[in-house]
């Protein structure tokens, strides 16, 4: 499933939230690399379609699709009430331990209200026919994958100033031993879009990021590993037991990786893997 078969059936579908719900949730999944319920939990205990929970106040209610720490996830038919659908998750929270994001769709849009605590809500509001913007891909594959991308607080504007702060310092480091400073440019160029490529899943998960936590304090094994994962870019093939994609254009043909010192190490390491994640405000010692 991609983005352009998952628009084209979803646009021409007209089902009701009880026959087309579950499959475009399903849909979802595949669009998304995400295992589906029954195949990651058989047993329904922590993902699973039609959760019970207690409603706040009493009675019994069902959550559509549940995952424990993830989200609780609200279906309606198409075009109808979003709002109810939020107000429904509410009174089920509690009973399903909290989730950090609250999900509602009418198959033509979904909506994604943060619930994370002592923080203010953000919500998400994105349609079927936006599904192609880059961003809103990284929104939705965040609530299947990462929720804590979505915190308010740990937004992606946020994570990449702080990113690029650290990039400035590595290419004042870079140049000041006197390397070629477009040479300091493009490898600091093929960094970024590592970055933003594991991001929106065009990597896959966690293969830049375990370069950078892995060898940060050893620059020859991560110039090396970096060296080989910028050619397998070039030309798609395995990287350890990984397959990486071939990426189209020039940036990683012949790319040259540069040698780092342990303090660059460590500024490309812990500073941009900490940045990304938003949850270290050590300073570098440079």
């Amino acid at each position: 499933m991609n983005v352009s078969s998952l628009l084209i059936k979803w646009q021409q579908a007209d089902l009701t939230k009880r026959s087309g719900a579950q499959q475009h949730f399903l849909d979802l999944c595949e669009l998304f690399e995400h295992p589906k319920p029954a195949d990651a939990d058989p047993k329904g205990e922590w993902f699973t379609f039609e959760r019970g929970a207690a409603k706040h106040g009493g009675g019994d209610g069902w959550a559509d699709v549940w995952k424990k720490g993830f989200f609780a996830w609200e279906y309606k038919g198409r075009h109808k009430d979003l709002d109810a659908a939020y107000n429904q998750l509410l009174l089920y929270r509690e009973a399903l331990e909290n989730p950090p994001l609250l999900c509602m769709c009418d198959m033509d849009r979904i909506v994604v209200h943060t619930n994370s605590t002592g923080t203010a809500p953000k919500v998400y509001n994105i349609r079927l026919l936006e599904f192609k913007d880059p961003d809103n891909l990284e929104i939705l594959r965040a609530v299947f994958h990462d929720p804590t991308k979505l915190r308010p607080g740990a937004t992606r504007e946020a994570i990449t100033q702080q990113a690029a702060e650290r990039l400035a310092t590595l290419a004042d480091r870079l140049r000041g031993r006197g390397l070629d400073p477009h040479k300091v440019a493009r490898f600091l160029d093929r960094i970024v879009f590592c970055l933003f490529a594991e991001d929106i899943g065009l990597l896959p998960e966690n293969t830049f990021a375990q370069i950078l936590e892995e060898y940060r304090q050893e620059p020859e094994q991560f110039t090396a590993a970096v060296a080989e994962l910028f050619a397998r870019m070039a030309s798609g093939g395995r990287f350890g037991v990984r397959r990486i994609k071939h990426f189209d254009g020039d940036l990683f043909e012949h790319a040259e990786v540069l040698d780092l010192e342990y303090a660059d190490g460590e500024i490309c390491g812990r500073g941009l893997s900490a940045s990304r994640k938003a949850l270290d405000e050590t300073e570098v010692p440079v």
